[in-house]
């Protein structure tokens, strides 16, 4: 172990571990019945556990062998009584250990060290490569996409209870932590019910508020503070997305009204975070024309927020030529007094405009075909015989669609909110800006048709062709539609109707790649290396049609679903991939254990950074991956075959799906009341591979 790492351990061992240990005495001494005994009890359980694993004897045996030799006779009732409350002893303990986490992260991560902005600066004055990074930072933006997945098993007022029990640990603030963990032990971890999409939302939007907002704007200060010179003015590089609200595919129970009402809350927390900001900047800039600015600010924003029908009645724009008026007098009049705490605001506000995070609307490939096909006959655009004309006749009259009514759409809901979908993006655009929604991601997308019927969707939804502000986001999955991916784009290159969109969108093509399906198509080993391989055949094709492609990488939490060290991943990549910039999921429990402090969040964010940064400006690094690199490519592909006919042969056994439905807990996870959506995809009440959804397919496998 390197001097570095055994450092870290020591410092995580004292700041953590020790802490631990003393304060999770306390749970033994809360004022609450039967709580002693449990974690007496807890103990033994764990011991006679230990020495059962050693014997071999199977969970049925060890948990009768507790029971017997540390419990007097109990009723099964009563038995089942405490395995549940040692459950919720350890919970709360896991609670305990989160929270000294997030306390301790400071101490424990060396928060200027390697792959930070700090360290990126000092290689960038060492090395020579101003100008190197300047040409990097005229568009280089990392892009992090909130998901609403269901692994954030903690509930809303547990994730409240972490937050404020890091802040009295932080401070050592003993009888806070005490009263804490009694508010902890009587709040339950369990939800009576299923969340709502929009529910999920507002969860999320608790750490854009009280996380994001704070976080990149530090990164944002750190960069206008140091690499001015290379940064292009009103230029940030990052940025955040949003899918609770928006992804159909992912939630059936999302709907033209709930996107809405989330983009609604997405602004109203955006404009609330600056009402705020304006409010303590107002405690300092009590200086002769700038106190009117000020006021005038807050009372828009005040309007904004509380006074029915003023939504429309303040732009990113207006605030950030307030905000540059406030900036002129406090230079030529006040000596730059406070200058730093309106810069710091401003560059929020270039971040996070009136939209908070960009909402993606994502729906499944074939209820586009079907909607589509709805029309049939009904207007003169689409002939009845559609469904049986060939993919390039199809393609040609999507692409010379007029509005229709949208009362001719007779099928089911979904088909309905489709369209509906596609009329609620301009809505949000008016009140949150274009960014506020200007993607629609197109899942288990496998032919060029499927990406020009989202084109002809919004077409027959009334947008005009010069005013489709809307980047068509295919998403390549499965391993036959990775290898297909190219050969999918270069037939929308060329094809000139879908090259003049491009153009009207600056000839940049956003690509998704999501490893959660790929791996549960193809393995892990198979599916990284497809969406590898995929990738630079894609970059290859791109730069042959002149476009810009930026991928959008749809990863988990765990390395099943394409987690781990991401921004080893990202520094990894290589000349021959595009790196234009860093676009990403961040799904579930991964938002609270990597996101989940303003300190943790920035760390994180910066490592990102650096690594999309020093992948593209370092040369030395590029020298080393070339080397033998054929011979290198060549054993990962035959690793890659191995595992995938290996993998192929499990999940083809006919009594596979069987055994994984009666052998995991993959059954109740619809019954865990962790997320809104279902288990599996389609009404029908049969689990299969193709409808079972990845998360509950990778945890159950796990």
């Amino acid at each position: 172990m390197s001097n570095t790492s055994s450092a870290a351990l020591e410092r995580f061992r004292n700041f953590v571990g020790v802490k631990f240990q003393l304060y999770n005495s306390l749970f033994t001494s809360l004022p609450f019945h039967r709580i002693e005994k449990t974690g007496i009890l807890l103990s033994l359980f764990l011991s006679v556990c230990e020495d059962g694993f050693k014997k071999k004897q199977s969970p049925k045996q060890i948990i009768e062998d507790f029971f017997n030799k540390h419990t007097s006779s109990l009723k099964e009732e009563d038995k089942l009584d405490l395995l549940f409350r040692f459950v919720q002893y350890a919970e709360r303990q896991v609670v305990l250990f989160d929270a000294l986490e997030d306390a301790a992260f400071r101490e424990v991560n060396d928060m200027n060290g390697v792959g930070t902005l700090k360290h990126l600066e000092s290689e960038v004055v060492q090395e020579k490569l101003q100008d190197k990074l300047a040409q990097k930072l005229k568009d280089f933006n990392v892009l992090l996409v909130l998901t609403a997945h269901p692994t954030q098993f903690y509930p809303g007022p547990v994730l409240g209870i972490i937050n404020d029990l890091s802040k009295a640990l932080a401070e050592n603030n003993a009888s806070q932590v005490n009263v804490l963990l009694q508010q902890l032990g009587k709040t339950p971890f369990f939800k009576h019910q299923k969340p709502t999409p929009y529910d999920e939302a507002v969860s999320l939007i608790w750490y854009l508020e009280k996380v994001f907002h704070n976080a990149a704007g530090r990164i944002a200060s750190f960069f206008k503070n140091h690499f001015s010179d290379s940064l292009p003015n009103g230029h940030s590089v990052i940025s955040m997305g949003f899918w609770p609200g928006g992804d159909r595919d992912g939630n059936p129970f999302v709907t033209a009204p709930t996107t809405l009402q989330v983009a609604e809350a997405l602004r109203g927390a955006i404009i609330k975070c600056y009402y705020l900001e304006i409010r303590r900047l107002k405690r300092r800039l009590t200086f002769q024309g700038v106190d009117v600015l000020l006021a005038d600010l807050e009372k828009k924003l005040y309007n904004n927020l509380f006074v029915p029908g003023q939504i429309t009645d303040i732009t990113q724009n207006e605030i950030l030529k307030t905000l540059n008026e406030i900036r002129d007098i406090l230079i030529y009049k006040h000596n730059s007094l406070f200058l730093h705490l309106v810069n710091n605001l401003k560059n929020k506000v270039e971040i996070f405009g009136l939209h908070f995070a960009s909402l993606d609307v994502r729906q499944e490939s074939s209820v586009h075909g079907t909607v589509i096909e709805s029309f049939a006959g009904k207007t003169k655009e689409i002939p009845g015989n559609y469904s049986s004309l060939s993919e390039d006749e199809k393609i040609k009259i999507l692409s010379n669609l007029q509005p229709v009514d949208p009362s001719l759409v007779t099928g089911d809901e979904i088909q309905k909110d489709t369209i509906e979908s596609v009329q609620v993006i301009k809505q949000i655009q008016k009140y949150n800006g274009v960014q506020g929604c200007d993607r629609y991601i197109i899942s288990q997308c496998n032919s060029a048709l499927n990406a020009m019927e989202v084109y002809g969707l919004f077409l027959l939804g009334g947008w005009k062709k010069e005013e489709l502000n809307i980047d068509i986001v295919p998403l390549f999955e499965t391993i036959d539609d990775l290898k297909g991916a190219a050969s999918i784009m270069k037939k929308l290159y060329t094809n000139e109707e879908y090259k003049q969109h491009l153009k009207r969108r600056n000839n940049n093509q956003v690509i998704m790649v999501g490893f959660s399906d790929g791996t549960k198509d193809g393995g892990y080993l198979m599916a990284n290396w497809s969406i590898y391989k995929a990738k630079e055949e894609l970059t290859a094709i791109s730069k042959e049609c002149g476009i810009d492609v930026v991928f959008f990488d749809g990863r988990g939490g765990p390395p099943a679903r394409g987690g781990g060290k991401t921004h080893k991943f990202y520094a990894s990549l290589g000349k021959n991939i595009s790196s234009k910039e860093i676009q990403l999921t961040v799904q579930g429990q991964t938002v609270s254990s990597n996101f989940g402090t303003i300190d943790s969040a920035q760390y994180n964010m910066e490592q990102l950074i650096h690594a999309g940064i020093s992948n593209g400006i370092l040369e030395n690094k590029e020298a080393d991956r070339e080397e033998n690199r054929e011979s290198r490519e060549s054993i990962v592909q035959q690793l890659a075959d191995i595992s995938f006919d290996s993998y192929n042969q499990l999940k083809n056994h006919p009594d596979f799906t069987d055994y994984l439905v009666h052998a995991s807990p993959l059954r109740f996870y619809s019954d865990t009341n962790i997320g809104s959506r279902p288990a599996k995809r389609g009404a029908s009440s049969k689990f299969s591979l193709k409808s079972l959804r990845a998360i509950p397919f990778v945890g159950a496998w796990s």
